[in-house]
């Protein structure tokens, strides 16, 4: 036996739980805390939920922008409902511990959640892309069949990815628990490991640039063909590629902002910045996201906008 194997026998523990580190102290504060994280969360719930249903009860809706749009708003439903009831959870909780299986699941959820906002996002930039390039086409080439082979994979495939991804760090041994966030994370826990760790980071990686990098380029190479047939097109495909590719553009680079800092913070070291700048900023990609989306789709496409108007008219007139 090596004296590398002695130390880690000697320092592994079997762990059965994982302390969340960078909560701190609130006092009486932590109440008022907790009200503005559960109206935030039921707004997200109010916002994703109202749109999902307009476009399901409108056929005049049930178009493939409109159709991924709506995988997209139960993406962010899904992605708050793993990050906010343990949140909310732990900001009125005195110790900030968490189950193994409790985090992993969180982890499950949390990076499936922004594999398939990529993903989607992705296949979102592609439909446009038909719909502006391709427009006497369209209906040929975007038909229903595609729709759900679009929609069932980019849902499918971060989840097969992740699957592979917790099967290769729940085995290892870890010779801590404290994990420097408000939520479980991967890496944070990879770090822990006083195992060899090197398939975990060469996976991660090759699962970075299958579910961040691929889907940037496709969408940057779509973007490029777009911008292309706008600037040699008429004035009324200028408009339309405006009006319906704005709110997709907002939401990637809204996403992508907070995706890239988290990748940052997980990696390099991050202690010059203020802990509340640090946990605002974790949480930036996972909160604001879910809300920003459903206000500014909902906000941007007039076809939305102009059912809501008229649905919210026949409630309350």
């Amino acid at each position: 036996m090596t004296v590398l194997q002695v130390r880690m026998k000697v320092n592994s523990t079997q762990v059965s739980h994982f302390t969340l580190a960078a909560y701190f102290d609130t006092g009486v504060f932590k109440y008022l805390c907790f009200t503005i994280i559960i109206l935030l969360y039921l707004l997200i719930l109010c916002a994703n939920v109202l749109l999902i249903v307009v476009i399901c009860m409108n056929r005049s809706l049930h178009e493939p922008m409109y159709l991924f749009l709506c995988s997209l708003f139960v993406n962010e439903l899904y992605g708050s409902t793993g990050l906010f009831p343990l949140l909310l959870v732990q900001v009125l909780s005195d110790v900030h511990t968490v189950s193994v299986s409790l985090c992993f699941l969180q982890i499950f959820c949390l990076y499936s959640y922004g594999s398939v906002e990529f993903f989607s996002l992705s296949v979102m930039s592609y439909d446009r892309y038909l719909a502006i390039c391709y427009p006497l086409q369209y209906n040929t080439l975007m038909t229903t069949k595609k729709v759900a082979v679009l929609i069932v994979a980019s849902w499918l495939s971060p989840f097969l990815a992740i699957v592979v991804l917790i099967s290769l760090t729940a085995p290892l041994q870890l010779c801590g628990y404290i994990i420097s966030k408000v939520y479980c994370d991967n890496y944070s826990v990879v770090k822990l490991a006083c195992s060899d760790t090197r398939v975990n980071n060469i996976y991660g990686l090759i699962y970075t640039v299958i579910s961040i990098i691929v889907p940037l380029i496709l969408i940057l190479y779509t973007y490029m063909r777009i911008l292309k047939v706008c600037f040699s097109g008429s004035k009324q495909t200028r408009q339309k590629a405006v009006s319906t590719c704005t709110p997709h553009l907002a939401s990637l680079l809204n996403f992508s902002f907070g995706v890239w800092f988290e990748i940052l913070q997980s990696r390099f070291d991050m202690s010059s910045v203020p802990n509340m700048l640090r946990i605002f900023l974790s949480l930036y990609f996972l909160t604001c996201q879910p809300l920003f989306n459903p206000v500014m789709y909902g906000l941007k496409l007039s076809k939305i906008r102009n059912i809501y108007v008229h649905c919210v008219h026949n409630v309350f007139c």
